[in-house]
């Protein structure tokens, strides 16, 4: 296990290289790390945003779908922290320059009425405890290199969970449905990338019930005696492979039935 003063050496590599939005190399060449240190260099960096004045917003899910581990090589979910600062409202125009490495991903959002604790909770349960459900993309950015350019090392899954599951970003839409309203397991996106289609996916994707996700979260929360509470945003996880995103970048996501997120990257 990684030394307290580990912990808060790496947490601090992977804050000053967001402030400076440049790439570290990935901390596993440094440092032989698990789980567990991987979510205390996590908390720690969080907790330092945290006192300079950012609130927690909620919570996301990473890699549930067969997609996104495929797409890296990862076979195992992660979590991240949201804060106040990341959100971004349907129409916004993001400075691509803000971020490395940005790309996009398309989920669906839980928004909690009442708290949601243990770790035998089920899509039953997570249903019932939700206030809204609302489409949302998922902006990720890598503060690690996913790849070395010189040795080709490629980061690993504790690499991806330190830096707060690569989530740098969320746009959420302006439009909210009851869980009960819609058939979760079936709502779809399509999402466009300049006009050309790029991704399509459905929600079952996550876990065979983006609620799954949101009991994922419960799960690993369990032991250390934490819940999740009203008002928090919960990213379910994201259906799609990500794409690549950069300045001029026009992007849409057309839910269907459950409207449509466009951004543009400036």
């Amino acid at each position: 296990m990684l030394t307290p003063e580990e912990i808060n050496t790496a947490a601090n590599l992977l804050y000053d290289a967001e402030k400076a939005r440049i790439q570290i190399p990935a901390l596993t060449l440094s440092y032989d790390m698990d789980m567990d240190d991987a979510y205390a260099v996590q908390k720690q960096w969080v907790d330092r945003k945290i006192v300079e004045g950012a609130k927690v917003l909620g919570y996301k899910i990473g890699l549930t779908s067969r997609a996104m581990q495929s797409a890296l090589n990862i076979d195992t979910p992660d979590y991240g922290v949201l804060l106040d600062d990341m959100e971004y409202a349907n129409g916004a125009e993001i400075p691509a320059g803000d971020f490395t490495d940005p790309r996009l991903e398309v989920e669906l959002a839980f928004v909690l009425k009442k708290p949601l604790s243990g770790d035998g909770v089920t899509v039953e349960q997570v249903l019932d405890a939700t206030d809204y459900v609302v489409p949302a993309l998922e902006l990720i950015a890598a503060r690690s290199l996913r790849t070395d350019p010189e040795t080709g090392y490629t980061r690993k899954v504790f690499d991806t969970i330190a830096d707060n599951a690569g989530n740098a970003g969320v746009i959420v839409s302006d439009k909210r449905f009851a869980p009960g309203d819609i058939d979760l397991r079936w709502s779809g996106a399509l999402l466009y990338q300049n006009g050309v289609i790029e991704e399509t996916g459905l929600a079952a994707g996550v876990l065979d019930h983006p609620a799954n996700g949101i009991s994922w979260i419960c799960k690993r929360f369990a032991p250390h005696g934490i819940g999740l509470e009203p008002g928090q945003l919960l990213l379910s996880g994201s259906f799609t492979r990500p794409i690549m995103v950069s300045a001029g970048d026009h992007i849409r996501a057309d839910y269907g039935p459950l409207g449509e997120i466009a951004v543009v990257f400036v």
